[in-house]
């Protein structure tokens, strides 16, 4: 199917240009957000009459898309939810929780404004694009944490996940190394250290 831009699309083209989409793009996306017409005759007639009025009200709607971007470009947000001892999500972080988080009282984020190609599905802190406008992009930060505590720890740098399994190990260890001088044999101490540390680590999944 062919279209008009109304605006540009990234990866597509610019306002006026005429391209071919796929038709449930265009039905779906691009019709109903405004961002394109029809390419039929009369449509273009349309958009030539109509081309200073387009390009005027897409100015507006870049310059106050920008000022938004300042009071978000570069912020980081919290989301708590639980997760396993490998860092793997119960559930995932979809769009709209994005969306949810990042929107303020005076900004709302659309869930379709967030460009994430797939759901987080692991603790940590991850990178997520804006969409404010088609040609105003700006990079937020997700942390996804299990406590606020871990969001702390996250946002310095701190691998929670590694550093909780280096803690259960040191754990096991000093505990292995007091039955080891008690004379335990060592094929018993390394069965007991290994219990030592699953048991830490379901400790902390609880």
């Amino acid at each position: 199917m062919q279209v008009i831009l109304l605006e540009r699309v990234e990866n597509l083209g610019g306002i006026g240009d005429v391209v071919t989409v796929k038709p449930g793009f265009a039905r779906n996306f691009l019709l109903p957000q405004d961002k394109a017409l029809r390419a039929t005759d009369a449509n273009k007639a349309r958009f030539e009459r109509e081309r200073e009025i387009i390009e005027k009200r897409n100015a507006e709607r870049r310059e106050a898309a920008s000022d938004d971007a300042k009071h978000i470009d570069g912020n980081s947000y919290v989301l708590i939810r639980q997760a396993g001892e490998t860092g793997q999500l119960y559930g995932s972080v979809n769009s709209r929780d994005i969306a949810d988080a990042v929107s303020t009282e005076h900004l709302t984020v659309a869930r379709s404004q967030v460009d994430l190609k797939e759901m987080i599905k692991t603790l940590g802190v991850h990178e997520v694009r804006i969409r404010l406008h088609a040609e105003v992009i700006v990079t937020v930060s997700i942390n996804v944490a299990r406590s606020e505590d871990e969001a702390v720890r996250q946002a310095k740098g701190e691998d929670v996940i590694a550093t909780q399994y280096d803690e259960d190990r040191a754990i096991a260890d000093a505990q292995a190394a007091e039955l080891f001088e008690a004379g335990q044999e060592p094929d018993e101490l390394e069965a007991t250290r290994e219990a030592i540390a699953a048991e830490a680590e379901e400790s902390e999944e609880d």
